[in-house]
């Protein structure tokens, strides 16, 4: 069953992914993030310039194109629609609602930021995933 942890009161959600993403390839973690197209590209964006010393290596995907095969080892993945997933290890959540298909992948990651809409929304997934069972994991972020 898919391991769900929530990480609250985040004060820059991007910033705070961009975090959990060097961490989680530093230790050989592939994850697929997925969320909105354009907070996506937002994303990719902060990721090419996140740290000025240490690449986190990821791959924007775009609904309907096929991936090379010479990327398809790319840890990190960015994907707007689950059917394009690269990996199934982590799944980082940055969308309003629950993925459709979360639920094959071992582990799901939500970013809850301190914004009141956000917290609503994370409001709505938690009570989601609860109803189906999952065990959820709270950890409190500290400024």
């Amino acid at each position: 069953m898919t391991r769900v942890s929530f990480h609250f009161n985040v004060p820059h959600r991007l910033g705070y992914a961009c975090r959990l993403l060097r961490k989680a390839t530093r230790q050989n973690a592939r994850v697929t993030v997925t969320g909105p197209a354009a907070t996506l590209a937002e994303l990719d964006r902060v990721l090419w310039s996140f740290d000025p010393i240490e690449f986190v290596p990821h791959l924007l995907l775009r609904a309907g194109e096929p991936v090379p095969g010479r990327l398809q080892a790319t840890p990190v993945c960015l994907a707007p629609d689950l059917g394009g997933a690269l990996h199934h290890d982590v799944l980082l959540n940055l969308g309003a609602e629950a993925p459709a298909g979360f639920e094959s992948f071992e582990r799901l990651v939500e970013i809850v930021s301190t914004d009141e809409a956000d917290r609503n929304a994370a409001r709505a997934r938690w009570k989601h995933y609860a109803s189906r069972g999952y065990e959820i994991e709270r950890h409190e972020v500290e400024a």
